[in-house]
């Protein structure tokens, strides 16, 4: 059984600039991801528009030209110096999405400020995410929202392996790093029950109102032999139908501030 993480302890995501890692080279071959991501974010922002969205943790910028049509002002915020000069390149084309060096759990916005935060693929890296949760709370104005995608341990293939050890599933993230990686250096991969997460994001004054389950065909061998066109669309009609199983590797949660 993968290893929890009891004792979690918060790395600085600005590690990503030690080496040669490039996230910009990490999406070759994840197109079907990609899509299915902006998928999920377009339904749930559809008919809605807002003064400044901020992507936290966005890397290089990759969600943040997609942001555009729905808010007046952009905002790239992002741990990593080295993202950020990938994104200075990757953004070329788009001189008014403003880009700043900040970590999550020290946003850079004036209270009650921003309309709409989103954070994609962040919360893998963050064993305890409370910090981050009662900041976002502060920088977000009255009845502003948070698009917070989780790596979902509870996801069907999870659910049935611990039904057949008659074992329940985890309340508390399980670092799924390899033992040889566990590693005090090494930035935390941890998957999260999304009920959890709901109730954190809840002690810090944000409802989850929606959920969605995403990347539910995230398959090496479907990717394979079906088009991409043709697991975009079953994407989009499994999104919603699946949502409350929490059945994909990766769950949506839209959520208001509401304290």
């Amino acid at each position: 059984m993968a290893k929890k993480t009891n004792k979690p302890t918060k790395k600085r995501a600005d590690l990503y600039d030690e080496g040669d890692y490039n996230y910009l080279h990490y999406w070759d071959g994840r197109d079907y991801e990609h899509a299915s991501e902006q998928i999920a974010i377009k339904r749930l922002l559809r008919g809605r528009k807002f003064s400044h969205a901020v992507d936290i943790g966005g890397g290089y910028g990759r969600l943040c030209v997609f942001l555009k049509k729905y808010a007046d002002k952009v905002t790239l915020a992002e741990p990593s110096k080295k993202q950020l000069e990938i994104a200075t390149d990757y953004l070329k084309n788009y001189p008014d999405i403003e880009q700043q060096l900040m970590q999550a759990d020290k946003l850079k916005f004036k209270t009650n400020s921003v309309d709409l935060i989103t954070m994609i693929r962040v919360m893998h890296h963050l064993p305890d995410p409370s910090k981050e949760f009662a900041e976002i709370a502060r920088a977000l104005k009255k009845d502003g929202f948070l698009i917070l995608e989780v790596a979902n341990y509870a996801h069907a293939r999870n659910r049935i392996k611990y039904a057949l050890r008659r074992q329940k599933l985890p309340t508390k993230p399980v670092d799924i790093r390899s033992p040889e990686n566990q590693r005090e250096d090494e930035v935390p991969f941890v998957n999260h029950n999304p009920k959890t997460v709901i109730k954190q994001l809840a002690h810090a004054g944000l409802k989850a109102e929606r959920v969605l389950s995403v990347s539910n065909l995230r398959s090496p061998g479907l990717k394979r032999i079906l088009p991409l066109r043709v697991m975009t669309a079953a994407e989009y009609v499994l999104q919603p139908l699946l949502s409350k199983m929490y059945f994909g590797p990766s769950t949506f949660l839209f959520v208001r501030r509401v304290k």
